[in-house]
């Protein structure tokens, strides 16, 4: 399986980078936690001036048509500034759902149209406050019910840039697209859940980085010492080991088999432990600080512990990789099996 990133995917990755960097910082992130708001319809309008809500979009459709890698680049970018608005799951989960089930739906034509996915596996929606409608999985089926037709219900979330709620319809208000397969989207999800992962948890080794460089005791910066150095070290390490885990699942997603069903719960796993323990080793060595509000890395943190629960628990993602360890060959030559080869 060749999963090298091309020039125009780092190209794309870069300028989502550039833009989410200009607009998504310390500052921005303070701003709507005093307005008490997890929505900034200016970096939205931005994001969707330079296309990306339109990346996984069929070309029929107005999209790019581009594939689940491209969307996973972006994922991480998102991830790296800890974005408060649903770009994954519209663009990357709901959207492309929509237009493979109801091609000339008239949501489609707006680009700047948010989607809600609200799947069976999730208790909540995430950011269902900011959608124009909501995609509903209800018996097998794909419901879609305008904003304005669901009572949302907030519900406690530790993260203060993610909304969730939870919802109550009613079908008579909403359109029935028929029988629709989820096993992909929960797949893309959970792969971009994981790909937010590892921006995150790149972002806080470098907050605690750059916060040993500066900070001094007994006369030299902390980073100076190896037990911030080991600390850092090792979250890196996880990062690195994590993040052709990630490629590979965004690279073979398309099989939708057990073999790729395993990579994708493998990629959520590492991805988000690996940002579990990047933040909470900043959060040591920013030392009591790290603790307070005013550091940001709690930020991360929080991102982490509310998408390692979404799109299905570890519990469920460690059920799937067993399924696929104990019921198929397993040894070097089967890591990127499939099942129409292998079977």
């Amino acid at each position: 399986m060749d999963f090298t990133l091309s020039d125009e995917q780092i190209m794309f990755a870069e300028t989502a980078r550039t833009l989410l960097g200009d607009t998504c910082n310390s500052e921005h992130w303070r701003k709507l936690m005093e307005q008490d708001s997890a929505f900034d319809p200016a970096r939205w309008a931005a994001l969707v001036e330079n296309g990306f809500t339109l990346l996984m979009l069929p070309e029929s459709a107005g999209g790019l048509g581009l594939a689940e890698l491209d969307m996973a680049l972006i994922a991480q970018e998102a991830g790296y500034v800890a974005l408060p608005e649903p770009l994954a799951e519209s663009a990357g989960v709901a959207m492309p759902m929509l237009a493979a089930l109801a091609p000339e739906h008239p949501l489609l034509a707006d680009p700047a149209a948010i989607v809600a996915p609200a799947p069976a596996i999730n208790p909540v929606v995430a950011a269902a406050d900011q959608a124009r409608a909501i995609l509903i999985e209800r018996d097998g089926h794909a419901w879609l019910a305008p904003r304005e037709a669901v009572t949302l219900v907030a519900a406690p979330t530790i993260d203060p840039l993610r909304r969730v709620f939870r919802i109550e319809w009613n079908p008579a208000t909403a359109e029935d697209l028929g029988p629709a397969d989820w096993g992909l989207a929960y797949d893309r999800a959970a792969l971009f859940a994981a790909a937010q992962g590892l921006g995150m948890a790149q972002r806080s080794v470098d907050l605690a980085v750059a916060y040993a460089k500066d900070r001094t005791q007994f006369g030299k910066p902390i980073g100076s010492y190896q037990a911030v150095k080991h600390h850092l070290a090792s979250a890196q390490v996880a990062i690195e080991f994590a993040r052709p885990v990630v490629l590979a699942a965004a690279a073979g997603i398309g099989a939708q088999d057990v073999y790729s069903r395993a990579r994708v719960s493998h990629a959520k796993i590492v991805a988000l432990e690996a940002a579990d323990l990047a933040a909470r080793s900043a959060i040591q060595v920013h030392g009591g600080m790290g603790y307070s509000w005013e550091v940001d890395v709690h930020l991360f943190l929080k991102r982490t512990l509310a998408l390692t629960h979404a799109w299905g628990t570890p519990a469920h993602h460690r059920g799937r990789v067993a399924e696929r360890l104990f019921t198929r060959t397993a040894g070097p030559d089967q890591t990127f099996a499939r099942e129409a080869r292998h079977a």
